[in-house]
């Protein structure tokens, strides 16, 4: 109830914050390559347990870890710790069920290792790699929408373009991160970080700060380019793939805001603007 006194309740406010990070960002990585590359032929893969991706990060420095680049403020004390890590499932599901409901929930979270699979997703959107790996996010029934133009009625050759009707998909996931004030987001994120330097750090970065690899994905989003459309597709074979070399080499992030369509990647971009000012502080 708002204006509550009870930490408890205030707890749960803020855990009801951050779930919504993990589902913001869960949705924006999660089924993005997978939307992407399934053709209407292709069948929806079958889930299997999966081993943790290994890090690609380049070899330690004899000298040490690498230093931080943004550290974040210590959060306020609440006077109630936060759950292990492997023990923080029951709450981040039970937060989401308060703040989107709980079939919501049932059909699309993945239920274990909620803080792991968000941070592997996180530490992956930069790359361009698939993001289906300890996605967050069951895989959606729905695939990818393209238009299809016939350009020679003799062969029957199609152009085959990226349907602005995929950004519909994305209208609740938008406005929930729109809706939501950057200056709490922040707040609820300090909180909850030692358990997601603690996934990234088993994700096999013992000696990398996950806030900087935060950072280095909402840049690489930030850059994210705008092309003109129609953005056209090519399909060699099952897989969709963009036709510009040079969009098919971009991050899996930054392919995610092209397919949410100019209008839903500009109000991405400002929240992440607006975060970024607030969790990108320079060293002391």
């Amino acid at each position: 109830m708002a204006g509550t006194d009870d930490p408890g309740s205030e707890n749960a406010s803020t855990l009801r914050i951050a779930a919504g990070l993990v589902l913001v960002l869960a949705l924006a990585g999660g089924g993005a390559w997978w939307y992407l590359h399934r053709s209407p032929a292709a069948e929806a893969p079958a889930v299997a347990e999966e081993a943790p991706p290994q890090a690609s990060s380049a070899p330690a420095s004899p000298a040490g870890p690498p230093p931080v680049q943004h550290p974040l403020e210590e959060p306020a004390a609440t006077g109630e710790p936060l759950p292990a890590v492997g023990e923080s499932d029951g709450a981040l599901a039970e937060a989401l069920k308060g703040l989107i409901g709980a079939p919501a929930v049932q059909a699309w979270l993945v239920p274990d290792e909620i803080a792991r699979r968000f941070v592997a997703t996180v530490d992956n959107l930069p790359r361009n790699v698939p993001l289906e790996k300890r996605r967050p996010l069951r895989s959606p029934p729905e695939v990818l929408l393209v238009d299809r133009t016939v350009i020679d009625a003799a062969t029957g050759a199609e152009r085959i373009t990226l349907s602005a009707r995929n950004a519909v998909r994305y209208d609740t996931a938008v406005a929930l991160l729109a809706g939501t004030d950057a200056a709490q987001l922040a707040q609820a994120y300090r909180r909850f970080y030692p358990l997601l330097q603690q996934a990234y750090q088993d994700l096999g970065y013992p000696d990398r700060y996950f806030n900087d690899r935060v950072v280095e994905a909402i840049d690489d989003l930030l850059q994210a380019p705008e092309p003109a459309a129609p953005v056209i597709l090519v399909q060699p074979k099952v897989l969709y793939e963009y036709e510009d070399a040079a969009l098919e080499r971009l991050s899996s992030g930054q392919k995610l805001l092209l397919r949410m369509g100019p209008a839903h990647a500009r109000t991405v971009k400002a929240k992440l603007r607006e975060l970024r000012a607030l969790i990108a502080t320079a060293p002391k």
